[in-house]
C-alpha cells in the first residue's frame, strides 16, 4: 500500500463566492488523506500523539490545475514518497468524478517528541510497517 484513496464531497462551506473550493481547504484534504493513509497502514494518528509523538508539517506545496466545485465528489490520493531519518514525505493528487486531475501537492513532516519539541526517530512500529511497504 504505497498509496491510499478516499472520497470526500465538497461542502458549501469549503467554497468561495464563485462556488469554487477555497485554496486553503486543500491542505485539509491532504491532512485527511494522510490520516487515512496512516490508519490504513494500521497506525492511529491519535494513538501516536497519545504516545508522545507528534508529526508537524514542515513543508507543503500545492499546484492547482482545475477548480473543484461545490458538491463535487473528490478522490484524494495520498502517495507515500519516502521516509528518511526523522522525516516522512507524501505526494497528493485530487481528482474529480470524471477522473480529471484537479490538484497535486507534496508535504514533508517531521517526527517530534511531544515533550521536548525536538525531532525524534519514528516509533519502531511505524518503521516496521513502512519497511514492509518498500
Amino acid at each position: 500500500m504505497i498509496f491510499h484513496e478516499f472520497r470526500v464531497r465538497v461542502r458549501y462551506a469549503e467554497t468561495d463566492q464563485m462556488g469554487v473550493v477555497y485554496h486553503g481547504n486543500y491542505a485539509q484534504y491532504f491532512e485527511m488523506g494522510r490520516v487515512e493513509w496512516l490508519r490504513n497502514l494500521g497506525v492511529s494518528y491519535k494513538s501516536m500523539e497519545e504516545d508522545g509523538v507528534m508529526l508537524p508539517v514542515v513543508s507543503l506545496t500545492m499546484n492547482y490545475k482545475k477548480p473543484a466545485r461545490y458538491d463535487d465528489l473528490l478522490t484524494v490520493r495520498t502517495i507515500f514518497k519516502e521516509q528518511r531519518s526523522v522525516k516522512i514525505e507524501f505526494d497528493y493528487e485530487i481528482l474529480n468524478e470524471a477522473g480529471e486531475l484537479l490538484t497535486t501537492g507534496n508535504s514533508v513532516l517531521v517526527f517530534v517528541d511531544g515533550k521536548t519539541g525536538r525531532p525524534t526517530a519514528p516509533p519502531a512500529y511505524i518503521t516496521e510497517r513502512l519497511n514492509a511497504l518498500i
